[in-house]
């Protein structure tokens, strides 16, 4: 599981602005083509919506909220789809109490003074420790597994068990046999001797 990308964007008329973005990739042609990417996702997108679009090997997850603000998550096709979206509202949410409205329409990379991308996108690289809900479902996850371990387990010691009683009956008819043989042939052989 990865993330590539975190954007903000202002959705214009008809263009979609790049307000600030944060990238872990090592090519600036990649960093290129997932600006790219966004901005047209973001163009295409209606305001008021949330929709997740696969362009190549990557998942695009985009959000445009009712005031044109949007947000772009780029990662693989591994990572959660719900906290994603859960990172994008709380991104959106802090850009649009930080950085003054006015400046959306016009804004730049350059312009903008938001600094906390980079902090997201490095935090949320693992979902699990940045996401609650995903840190509950993996323990639950192993929770559910070592339990299924042990049910497996205690059937077989059951099986084993069952081995051994029946092992244990035969055993004790055998004995009875053979007592009531001895018992038999022991006097026989003392009245001969």
């Amino acid at each position: 599981m990865k993330l590539y990308s975190l954007s903000v964007l202002y959705k214009g008329d008809p263009k979609a602005v790049l307000l600030k973005a944060a990238y872990d990739v090592s090519s600036p042609d990649v960093q290129e083509f997932m600006t790219f990417t966004s901005q047209l996702i973001v163009e295409r997108s209606a305001k008021g919506s949330r929709a997740s679009v696969k362009e190549q090997e990557y998942l695009c997850h985009v959000y445009v909220r009712n005031d044109s603000l949007a947000g772009v998550v780029i990662a693989d096709s591994e990572y959660p789809s719900r906290v994603a979206f859960s990172l994008l509202e709380k991104v959106l949410d802090e850009f649009s109490k930080q950085v003054d409205r006015i400046e959306w329409p016009v804004g730049s990379p350059a312009s903008i003074h938001y600094m906390a991308l980079d902090g997201h996108l490095s935090r949320y690289q693992n979902p699990r420790e940045a996401d609650p809900m995903t840190k509950v479902q993996a323990e639950l996850d192993e929770t559910k597994i070592i339990l299924h371990n042990t049910m497996e387990s205690l059937l077989e010691r059951g099986e084993r068990l069952d081995d051994l009683v029946s092992k244990s009956e035969v055993l004790g008819t055998q004995s009875k046999a053979f007592y009531k043989t001895v018992s038999a042939v022991i006097p026989q052989a003392l009245a001969t001797a």
